[in-house]
């Protein structure tokens, strides 16, 4: 697992645009090792089915605590340089701060009822999808996460990573980000400020993955909330 980020650049990207592509974050090596996980449902607490749910086609599995390693090291590490961030963004759409540490984020997060880890191993093969969506999970939301991709880009086609942003009064922008493997985009939740004439506004940003073209496609779900 990389130690080393370039935390001003990611705090520019996701400032400027809210996303940021960061990495590589895990060895191709962690990054199979984790793969192979998905077929060991002890390791999880729950498996969603998308077209069951309208979400899309394919499936993703909510990892059960204690997480496999090196997932608690990397949510910490990440959470302390994602903080200083978010807090900038609360203070400027006027919401709430968070703490420093992805313990005491835990922490309240129970105290508000939200007690189910969030982690997630996402798996797509041909045909399947993800619809636009944003990952919220109960009344206490971290403003950003982060997605890493587990498969070598050579093993796919298609399956691009999505972000859509709608800012008031205009027509959606759509972005895609290109990832390899072991790399993440980090990127907003729900909302991002941007700074306007009359001051900062709130821009909705919603993600997805685009069609699976051929091959099988897998990603990690980093989020920092917990669920109800």
């Amino acid at each position: 697992m990389t130690d080393v980020l370039d935390w001003p650049r990611i705090a520019e990207n996701l400032n400027a645009q809210g996303w940021a592509v960061v990495g590589p974050l895990l060895t191709p090596t962690t990054c199979d090792a984790l793969q192979a996980l998905y077929d060991r449902p002890e390791r999880f607490r729950s498996r969603i089915v998308m077209q069951r749910h309208g979400f899309g086609q394919g499936e993703y599995q909510y990892f059960a605590n204690p997480l496999p390693d090196p997932l608690p090291r990397l949510r910490a590490r990440l959470y302390e340089g994602l903080a200083p961030i978010a807090n900038g963004w609360a203070a400027r759409l006027d919401r709430p701060g968070f703490p420093a540490s992805l313990e005491d984020l835990t922490a309240l997060c129970r105290a508000a009822g939200q007690t189910r880890p969030t982690s997630l191993m996402l798996r797509y093969g041909l045909g399947d999808y993800n619809r636009l969506h944003q990952d919220i999970y109960g009344d206490l939301v971290f403003p950003l996460q982060a997605a890493v991709l587990l498969s070598d880009p050579v093993a796919f086609e298609g399956g691009e990573f999505v972000l859509v942003e709608q800012k008031p009064r205009s027509q959606s922008q759509a972005h895609v980000v290109p990832l390899k493997q072991g790399e993440a985009v980090i990127f907003a939740v729900r909302e991002r400020p941007v700074a306007g004439t009359r001051g900062d506004y709130r821009v909705q940003m919603r993600h997805g993955v685009s069609t699976v073209r051929s091959g099988k496609r897998m990603t990690l779900g980093l989020i920092f909330h917990d669920a109800q």
